[in-house]
């Protein structure tokens, strides 16, 4: 796994908000950056997937740990 450059906490955050949050952080990172985002609404987990593939970001993986889901995102565009 690569280097996290990005990380941002939405737990606790209800759906739009931690897809809303990851736009914003993506734009400010240089193409090639990795985000890791955590979340503990499972709604994000089809609103991130939407997200990155009509955003153009890849999304590299995704993991869930005692209800927290982390997903990593390369900025790509």
């Amino acid at each position: 796994m690569d280097k996290v450059d990005v990380s941002l906490d939405c737990r606790g955050l209800l759906c739009p908000m931690p897809a809303l949050k990851a736009r914003t952080a993506i734009k400010n990172m240089q193409v090639g950056q990795l985000l890791e985002m955590l979340t503990t609404d499972p709604g994000a987990k089809p609103d991130i997937l939407a997200w990155s593939t009509r955003a153009g970001h890849e999304l590299v993986r995704i993991e869930e740990t005692s209800g927290v889901l982390k997903f990593y995102i390369r900025k790509t565009v």
